[in-house]
């Protein structure tokens, strides 16, 4: 998996990982957490995820990463803002007013560019990516982001041999080897989430879509 198999899918608009709703997960368990309003909290791997709109009627600051730019641009039209774009480091930054859409390689983000995010979101990174990436890509996340740094993680699992990702499946287990060690890691809910919200997966073969949701700090 590579970049351009990211920029295929968004011009194929082969995107059936968007939700067209905001993340109930998110509604009903950020509230709980210890992120204080005008916080910067950073999405990593954002999409046009609606939650992003979510997080910043909640008086915060949000930094999404995003390697497709069709996303980045999708994002902005359908929510009706005009964004003004610059350039930072290796990234291409649109912002308008509380959001930053950072357009560019999640492997470029340095720690000073997100030296001030104390609060992170992660519904669609850990899970877009195949296991020898989630192993990059956790090691990055932990080497990037401050003590203290708090928020919540969600992901998917269910019978790998039954569809390829991604969205991947990743089992507790592998949550917990991949950061553990750098994060404490509370469980907070798990549901089955395929007959309700993603009948496409049901016809693709899934008996079950578990959807788990953490509350992680960096230790």
């Amino acid at each position: 998996m590579d970049e351009e198999f990211w920029h295929k899918r968004w011009s194929r608009n082969q995107i059936g990982f968007h939700l067209t709703e905001i993340n109930p997960c998110l509604q009903q368990h950020w509230p709980a957490l210890s992120v204080p309003e005008g916080a910067r909290v950073l999405v990593p791997l954002c999409g046009k995820s609606l939650d992003l709109a979510w997080l910043a009627a909640q008086g915060l600051q949000v930094v999404g990463i995003e390697l497709a730019e069709r996303a980045v641009e999708d994002f902005f039209s359908e929510q009706q803002l005009q964004p003004k774009i610059s350039q930072q480091g290796a990234f291409k930054v649109y912002q308008a007013g509380a959001i930053q859409l950072w357009c560019g390689d999640f492997f470029a983000l340095k720690s000073e560019d997100v030296a001030d995010c104390v609060a992170l979101y992660d519904r669609a990174a850990l899970i877009a990516l195949p296991l020898e990436m989630r192993e990059r890509y956790a090691a990055h996340l932990t080497s990037i982001l401050s003590r203290g740094c708090e928020g919540l993680l969600i992901t998917l699992d269910y019978d790998q041999a039954l569809m390829e990702g991604p969205p991947f499946a990743v089992a507790d287990e592998e949550v917990q080897r991949l950061l553990a060690a750098g994060w404490q890691l509370q469980f907070l809910e798990a549901r089955d989430v395929l007959p309700a919200e993603n009948w496409k997966f049901l016809q693709r073969g899934l008996d079950r879509l578990d959807e788990r949701v953490y509350r992680l700090v960096r230790r």
